[in-house]
Parts: structure tokens; C-alpha cells; sequence
């Protein structure tokens, strides 16, 4: 009996060391294994990225003057674009400019070419009075007096026809007289009264215009 008891405790004793000898094993195992840092099957890293983007730069060849060439081509059409806009836009500027300096200048011509028969019909009625004197044609005398002196100012003037030589910018010609006392077409009478606003002929005057008499043959 006592020689089982010393087979047992001894059995039991290698079997206690043999386990608490693989303990540190397992252990070891377990913290001596290295992670795996291999990137991924099918993806590339970064040092072979810069690799093959090196081997392509040496490939490439690049044109610096031809480059050049395209941009100096295309400054020259955005330039030439550029003058051409500026060009019209100045001349735009130019053209609005001066359409407002003639609308104030001419701001008052509507309003003047309705008062022109007015004055028609006032020198038609001292016309027609005569010599008569009268508070009555004295009166109108004075208003058409005023009302000439205020259109002056304004800048309406009266073309001066009368014994003057023609002039188709000024005078619109209604008939033909013959004259031998005066030189050939000359505005012998004056029919209308024409005006003149600012530089701006309103209203041409209405005249005869002189002319050589016809050399008529005595008949036998």
C-alpha cells in the first residue's frame, strides 16, 4: 500500500510540473507572435506609388516654348477683344453724351415751334392794320415785341431774307421774278418769316427768288 501511495504522489507531482511547465509556453506563444502589417493583396504603397510616379515623369517630355507660343497667341486675341470692346464702349459713351447735350439744348423746341404761328398771326394783324394807331394795335405791337424778345433769349433768332442771295439752307424758294435791278437770285420778297433755334434751322423762310429778265424780240 505505501509503495501505490509514493506511485501516486509521484505521478501527481510530474503532472503538477508539466502543466505549470507549459504555462510559459502558451504564454509565450501568444506574446512572441509578431502583427501582421502586410498592406492588403491588390493595393499598392506608398513607396511604390512614388516608384512608379517617378519612372512616368522620366517619360515625359514637355514643349515649354510651343507652350509659351499658345499663351502669347491667346493674350493677343483676349487683348485684341478687350480693344475692340473698350473701342465700342467709348463710342458709346461718346454718342450718349452728346444725345443729352443736344436734348438739353433742344428742350425747349417742341414748346417754341407752337409758338411760331402765334407770332404768325400777330404780324399778319399789324399787317393788315395799316397805319392805324389805335390802343388796340398798340397793344398788340407791344405783346408781339415781348414775346419776340423772350423767344430770343431762349435762343430762337428770325432769318434775315429779304435782299439777301438764296440760300436753300435757309430760304425755301415759292417763285421766280424776273428783276433786272437786282443781281440773279436774290430773295426779292418774303412770303413766310423763317427762324432759326440755337444752331438749328426751325423754319425756312417761304421767298421769290430774282431773275434775268428773257430778251423778248421786237415782231415786225
Amino acid at each position: 500500500m505505501a509503495e501505490e501511495r509514493e506511485r501516486d504522489l509521484s505521478e501527481g507531482g510530474a503532472e503538477s510540473e508539466a502543466s505549470e511547465e507549459k504555462v510559459p509556453t502558451e504564454q509565450g506563444d501568444t506574446t512572441s507572435e509578431a502583427p501582421d502589417i502586410t498592406a492588403p493583396s491588390g493595393e499598392i504603397t506608398h513607396e511604390e506609388t512614388l516608384k512608379i510616379s517617378g519612372e512616368e515623369k522620366e517619360g515625359l517630355t514637355f514643349d515649354h516654348e510651343a507652350f509659351i507660343e499658345n499663351l502669347k497667341k491667346e493674350l493677343e486675341v483676349l487683348k485684341d477683344k478687350y480693344m475692340r470692346l473698350y473701342a465700342e464702349f467709348e463710342n458709346y459713351k461718346k454718342m450718349v453724351a452728346r444725345e443729352r447735350e443736344e436734348l438739353i439744348k433742344y428742350s425747349n423746341e417742341a414748346l417754341i415751334s407752337s409758338l411760331i404761328p402765334s407770332i404768325d398771326n400777330l404780324e399778319m394783324a399789324l399787317k393788315h392794320a395799316g397805319d392805324v394807331n389805335s390802343g388796340l394795335v398798340e397793344g398788340v405791337r407791344i405783346t408781339l415785341k415781348e414775346i419776340l424778345r423772350a423767344l430770343e433769349k431762349a435762343g430762337l433768332i428770325p432769318i434775315e431774307a429779304l435782299m439777301k442771295p438764296f440760300d436753300p439752307q435757309y430760304h425755301e424758294a415759292m417763285s421766280m421774278v424776273e428783276r433786272g435791278d437786282v443781281e440773279e437770285m436774290t430773295v426779292v420778297e418774303e412770303f413766310r418769316k423763317g427762324y432759326i433755334y440755337k444752331d438749328k434751322v426751325l423754319r425756312p423762310s417761304l421767298v421769290a427768288v430774282s431773275k434775268k429778265p428773257e430778251r423778248r424780240e421786237d415782231s415786225e
